[in-house]
């Protein structure tokens, strides 16, 4: 996983899509399915530190 398109595509997955109109809101709330999707063993360690680190280059280009 290397794009934040890829993010979106795991999300999809796994039966999450998240759009508010709200750029910053989308992110925290895939952050925060990422996070649960993790918790709940559904995606593996390696591939949730690939999106967190995805979200992170995403909200930096944002500023």
């Amino acid at each position: 996983m290397n794009t934040f398109y890829e993010v979106l595509q795991l999300l999809k997955k796994h039966g999450t899509i998240i759009y508010t109109g709200d750029r910053q809101l989308d992110l925290e709330l895939i952050e925060e399915e990422l996070r649960e999707l993790h918790s709940w063993k559904m995606i593996e360690t390696n591939v949730f530190q690939q999106a967190i680190l995805i979200l992170r280059k995403e909200r930096q280009g944002q500023m």
